[in-house]
C-alpha cells in the first residue's frame, strides 16, 4: 500500500478534519506525526485525558547552551488528531522529529511554529493575487471555509508551491532527514498495508521526495548531536548520506540504492519491544548517565547503526547535560501570544468554535462573543447593531466567494456596524502581530474574543516534577497555601522562613505570590512584610516551567539568579545579591559577591555603581536577618566601590543641568560607606572629605553634584560656611539643582539648622517673578527629597519667620498641579509684557 502523505498548518481545524478522515477510511498500520521522537515512551501519558490546551515542555542546559522549548497541542490540532484517531484505529502511533533539545530547535521557542519567514515572497505574491491582506486571511479563504472536497489536493498544491520556491535552513535538512528514516522503517515494517505520515505542510514535499522508490535496505546512518558537535544523521540512499538538501520536486536520484537482503549491522528489535536504553521518564534528569531501562520505546541508542527495517536511533543529550520533558497545562492565551515566525495558527477561540461547530456555527458565536464581551463593559450594543453587523458580515462573505461568513467576514462586519469614527491603525487582523497601543475599545474586545479565555488541565495521574511537589508541601507547611493578604515577622524564625519561601517564589516568577511591601534594600530598617496570596490556574505550569532549574524551590530560585549573573551589570548584580540574601541564598551571594569585587574597580558609570555601594552596605551594616553583617567580603566590595566612586566624581565637569538622582544617591552611598564603614576603607573619612570638598568648589561641577559633595562634607562634620555656599549658587538656574544635591545627602543637617531654611526663604522671596519661573521645577524636585512630614516642618518654620500662625496643610495639598500654576503664572507674564510694550498697561 502506498504511503499517504498529510502536509498541515499548525492548529489547523481543516487540516485536523482531513487527518481524521484519513486515518478512519485507510485504517493505517502506521501513523507517523511530527513531534518529539524521545515522547514515543510516554504517549500513554500523553493520551491520559487532560483538558486541551496543554504542551511539552522540554528543558536543556550543558556547557555551552541552554534552551527551552514547548509542543502545544488543542483539541483541532491536526498532530492531536492524528495521535488519538490513530490510536483508536488500531493502528501504532510514532513521533519522528528530533527531540526538542536538539541543535536544529536551537532558538526556537514552539515545535509548531509556521516556517513563514521562509517563504514570504510567495505569501505575498498569493495574497495580491486573491486580493488578501495577509497569510492567515488566505488560509481562511483557501482552507477553513471552503468545502471540504478537494481539500487534500489544494493542500498539496499550496505547500509544494511554498516549498518550491523557498530557502531551507540547514535545520530542516536535519530534521527532515531523520524523520526520512522513520518513514522508511514504517514502509519497511508495514508490508501491505498503509502508512499515514502528518507534517508541516513545508516538510511534506520533501519527505514524500526523499522516501519515494523502495523502503527495504535503506540506513539512517546518524548519531546523537553532542555539544559542540554537528549532527548529520540522515536517511542514506546507496552509502550517500542526506546531510544535503532534498531534491527539487520531480527529480530523482541516479544512484541505486543497496538491494534488499544486504548485510545488516544489527537486528533490529521487533515494533513496540524497547532497547535497552530511553530516554527519560517523566520526573527523571538527564545528568550525565544514561537514562534507565523502560519498556515500550521503539528508539535505540545514539550511535547505533540499524539497517535495512530497523528503527533509527533515538539521539541522546550529551551526558554533561541537564534536561527533562514534562506536560504543562496551556492556555488560549498563551497560543496566542506567539506571533510572526513563532505563530501557528492565531484566534484560538475562534477556530475551536469552528471545529467544534462549523464555519456558520463559529461565526455566530464570534458575534454573540464580541457584543457579550462589549455588554459586560457597558458598552451600548443594539438590536439594530447586531442586525447590521451580521448583514455586513453576510455581504462581505458573498462578495468574497464564501459560502458562509469567514473569521474577517465577522470582524469587518463588526468593525462596520460598531464602529462609527476613522480607527487611527489597521485592523489587527488586517497586519500581523500584536494588537497596538491605541486600538478602539471595540477591537480590543473583538481581538480579546477571537484569543478566548480556555485553561488546559493535566489529568491528575500525570507526573510532574519534583519541584512542583516540595512548592506545595512547603506552602502547607508553613501556612501559604491558601489567599488574601499574610504579613511576616521578619525577626521571627518561622516568619523568616516563610519569607524566604515567598521570595524564592517570587523570583521563580510562580504567579500568585506579590509582595505588597517590606525592605527594599540592605539598609532598610522594615521588619515585616506583606504580601498578597492569590492562587490562578497559571500556577502550575510555572512551577513545572521553574522545574529546569532545580528540584526544590531553593535550588531552583538559586539556578534563576547565578543565570541572572554572567550578563547582569554591576548594578544589576546589585540586585541579584539582595534578592539572594531575601531568598536566603549564601552560594549565590558568594559568587555574586567575588563578581562585583573584581568588577567595581572597572565601572565608569556613577549610578550603577552607587546603587552597588548603597545595597552592599545596607548589607554589611544592618541585615542580621539574612547573615550578611560584617561580612569580610562585602568589606572588600565596599573598600573598593568607595576608592572608584570618589575618583570618579571628581572627573565629572560640566554646565548646568537637571539633576542626577542616580549619581546623588551614589554620593550619599559614599557618605553612609564613610560614616559606618570607615574601619574597613583603605582610604577613610579624612581622604573622602579632601576630594568632595574639591568637587563642592569646582565651578566647572555639575550643580546638583556640586551640592551633593557639600552635603556629604557637612554630614561628617567638615561642611564650612552654608550660608556663602548657598548664596554662592543662588542663581535661578542653579539654586534648585544645587538643593537637590544638598538635601539627598544631608537632609537631616538642613533641617537641624533653622537658619538654612529662613536663608532659602529669603533667597526664594527676592527672585523676580521671571527668576522664579526659570527655578520653580528644580526647585520642586529638590524639596521632594523630604517626605510629607518633614515638608510641613519646613513649611512651618517659613510660616513662623514671616509671622503667620495657622495650619499648613492647605498650602502642602494644593488643588491643582503646581505645574499648572506655574504655566498659568508664565502666561500672565507674557501678557503683561505684551500690554506694557504696546503702552496699554
Amino acid at each position: 500500500m502506498a504511503t499517504t502523505f498529510i502536509g498541515v498548518r499548525h492548529h489547523s481545524p481543516a487540516c485536523a478534519g482531513l487527518v481524521a478522515a484519513t486515518i478512519e477510511e485507510l485504517r493505517p498500520a502506521y501513523v507517523l506525526v511530527e513531534g518529539p521522537v524521545d515522547m514515543n515512551g510516554r504517549l500513554d501519558e500523553l493520551l491520559l485525558g487532560h483538558e486541551l490546551p496543554v504542551a511539552v515542555y522540554t528543558y536543556y542546559r550543558d556547557g555551552e547552551r541552554s534552551h527551552a522549548s514547548w509542543t502545544p497541542f488543542c483539541d483541532y490540532s491536526p498532530e492531536w488528531v492524528a495521535l488519538t484517531a490513530g490510536r483508536a484505529s488500531g493502528a501504532e502511533v510514532r513521533f519522528i522529529d528530533l527531540p526538542a533539545w536538539h541543535p536544529a530547535f536551537a532558538g526556537r521557542g514552539n515545535r509548531y511554529a509556521d516556517a513563514e519567514a521562509r517563504y514570504t515572497e510567495v505569501t505575498d505574491r498569493l495574497c495580491r493575487e486573491f486580493a488578501v491582506d495577509n497569510v492567515d486571511v488566505l488560509w481562511d479563504h483557501l482552507f477553513e471555509v471552503e468545502p471540504a472536497d478537494g481539500l487534500a489536493e489544494r493542500l498539496t498544491a499550496y505547500f509544494d508551491v511554498l516549498r518550491g520556491e523557498a530557502s531551507t535552513e540547514h535545520a530542516d535538512v536535519e530534521r527532515e532527514a531523520y524523520m526520512a528514516a522513520w518513514i522508511r522503517a514504517a514502509q519497511a515494517d508495514a508490508g501491505d498495508r498503509p502508512v499515514v505520515v502528518v507534517t508541516g505542510g513545508f516538510h511534506t514535499p520533501a519527505l514524500r521526495a526523499m522516501t519515494a522508490g523502495p523502503a527495504a535496505g535503506w540506513e539512517w546512518a546518524g548519531t546523537a548531536a553532542r555539544a559542540g558537535q554537528d549532527w548529520t544523521g540522515a536517511a542514506a540512499a546507496a552509502g550517500q548520506e542526506l546531510a544535503e538538501a532534498p531534491l527539487p520536486l520531480g527529480q530523482e536520484r541516479t544512484e541505486t540504492p543497496p538491494q534488499p537482503g544486504q548485510e545488516r549491522a544489527e537486528a533490529s528489535p521487533p515494533v513496540g519491544q524497547g532497547w535497552a536504553e530511553t530516554p527519560p521518564r517523566s520526573g527523571q534528569e538527564w545528568a550525565g548517565t544514561s537514562p534507565p531501562v523502560e519498556q515500550g520505546w521503539a528508539g535505540a541508542s545514539a550511535g547505533r547503526e540499524w539497517v535495512g527495517a530497523g528503527w533509527p536511533a533515538v539521539p541522546e543529550p550529551p551526558v554533561e547535560a541537564v534536561g527533562a520533558s514534562y506536560l504543562v497545562p496551556y492556555s488560549f492565551r498563551r497560543l496566542d501570544a506567539f506571533t510572526g515566525y513563532q505563530s501557528g495558527m492565531p484566534s484560538p477561540e475562534y477556530y475551536q468554535r469552528l471545529w467544534t461547530d462549523g464555519v456558520a456555527g463559529a461565526a455566530a458565536g464570534l458575534v454573540e462573543s464580541v457584543v457579550g464581551r462589549l455588554r459586560r463593559r457597558k458598552q451600548a450594543v443594539s438590536t439594530a447593531d447586531l442586525i447590521a453587523a451580521r448583514t455586513l458580515a453576510e455581504g462581505l462573505a458573498r462578495l468574497r466567494g464564501h459560502g458562509h461568513p469567514s473569521r474577517t467576514d465577522v470582524l469587518d462586519g463588526l468593525v462596520g456596524a460598531l464602529v462609527s469614527e476613522d480607527l487611527s491603525q489597521p485592523t489587527p487582523w488586517t497586519v500581523r502581530g500584536p494588537l497596538r497601543a491605541g486600538a478602539h475599545p471595540a477591537v480590543v474586545e473583538m481581538v480579546a474574543a477571537l484569543s478566548g479565555e480556555r485553561v488546559g488541565r493535566l489529568h491528575p495521574e500525570t507526573p510532574s516534577p519534583p519541584l512542583v511537589e516540595a512548592v506545595r508541601a512547603e506552602l502547607f507547611a508553613l501556612d501559604l497555601d491558601g489567599s488574601g493578604e499574610v504579613r511576616v515577622d521578619l525577626t521571627d524564625s518561622l516568619g523568616l522562613r516563610r519569607s524566604r519561601v515567598l521570595h524564592r517564589l517570587r523570583v521563580l516568577e510562580v504567579v500568585g505570590f506579590h509582595r505588597l511591601s517590606g525592605p527594599s534594600g540592605g539598609g532598610d530598617p522594615v521588619y515585616t512584610e506583606r504580601w498578597l496570596l492569590t492562587p490562578s490556574d497559571r500556577r502550575l505550569p510555572a512551577l513545572i516551567e521553574a522545574a529546569a532549574y532545580g528540584a526544590t524551590p531553593d535550588e531552583a530560585a538559586a539556578g534563576v539568579l547565578r543565570e541572572r549573573v554572567p550578563d547582569a551589570g554591576v548594578d544589576e548584580l546589585a540586585g541579584v545579591l539582595f534578592d539572594a540574601a531575601l531568598c536566603g541564598i549564601t552560594a549565590v551571594s558568594g559568587s555574586v559577591v567575588a563578581s562585583l569585587r573584581s568588577r567595581v574597580a572597572r565601572v565608569a558609570d556613577v549610578g550603577a555603581l552607587g546603587r552597588v555601594l548603597a545595597t552592599v552596605v545596607g548589607l554589611w551594616r544592618y541585615d542580621g536577618l539574612f547573615g550578611t553583617a560584617g561580612s569580610p567580603v562585602l568589606a572588600a566590595v565596599i573598600d573598593g566601590a568607595v576608592t572608584r566612586l570618589l575618583w570618579l566624581v571628581e572627573g565629572l565637569h560640566g554646565g548646568a543641568g537637571p539633576a542626577d538622582p542616580r549619581r546623588l544617591l551614589a554620593v550619599a552611598a559614599a557618605r553612609d560607606a564613610v560614616l559606618h564603614a570607615e574601619p574597613v576603607l583603605e582610604n577613610g573619612r579624612d581622604a573622602a572629605v579632601a576630594v568632595l570638598r574639591r568637587v563642592a568648589a569646582d565651578p566647572q561641577g555639575p550643580p546638583d553634584l556640586r551640592g551633593a559633595a557639600f552635603g556629604f562634607c557637612w554630614s561628617l562634620g567638615d561642611g564650612g560656611d552654608v550660608e556663602r555656599a548657598v548664596r554662592g549658587m543662588s542663581g535661578p538656574r542653579t539654586i534648585g539643582d544645587w538643593l537637590a544635591g544638598l538635601f539627598a545627602v544631608a537632609r537631616e543637617e538642613v533641617l537641624s539648622a533653622e537658619a538654612v531654611v529662613e536663608l532659602l526663604d529669603e533667597l526664594v522671596h527676592a527672585l523676580s517673578e521671571e527668576d522664579f519661573l526659570i527655578a520653580l521645577p528644580a526647585l520642586r524636585q529638590a524639596f521632594a527629597y523630604f517626605p510629607p512630614s518633614e515638608r510641613e516642618t519646613i513649611a512651618e518654620r517659613v510660616m513662623i519667620a514671616r509671622g503667620v500662625r495657622g495650619s499648613v496643610g492647605p498650602l502642602l495639598r494644593a488643588d491643582v498641579d503646581p505645574a499648572v500654576v506655574a504655566a498659568g503664572m508664565a502666561l500672565e507674564a507674557k501678557v503683561d509684557a505684551v500690554l506694557a510694550r504696546e503702552g496699554l498697561a
